[in-house]
């Protein structure tokens, strides 16, 4: 049980800890609003993201000048905000995710040499 509950705890404290960049990313694809942005990080395997978490990154985000938000009309129901990655988010996910490959590179080469060891 204690296994089970660490490995789901520490999972919630990856994802918070990359979400902005993996919003951007999925930006980067394209345009969504925030259902939609939660659909697809779900399908990229990030597990469902609740929007209690999603819209204050969001929010982090435009206010950062990374993403726009613009409210559209809806067809069939109220309306939603869409949010775009601006050219300042799109370098910055350039930068970041070259720091992550860095960092993801360094906690494979220790985990990798733990594993070797044992």
């Amino acid at each position: 049980m204690y296994n089970l509950v660490m490995e789901a705890d520490r999972r919630g404290q990856w994802l918070r800890g990359v979400l902005d960049l993996c919003l951007l990313a999925v930006l980067a694809g394209g345009e969504g609003h925030g259902y939609g942005l939660i659909q697809r990080l779900e399908t990229s395997g990030m597990g469902r993201v609740k929007g209690g978490t999603l819209y204050p990154v969001l929010a982090r985000l435009e206010q950062a000048g990374l993403v726009v938000a613009q409210w559209r009309a809806g067809e069939h129901g109220p309306g939603r905000k869409y949010y775009c990655l601006t050219k300042a988010g799109a370098d910055f996910l350039r930068s970041q995710a070259q720091a992550w490959r860095a960092f993801t590179e360094s906690t494979n080469t220790l985990l990798g040499d733990r594993e070797e060891s044992s």
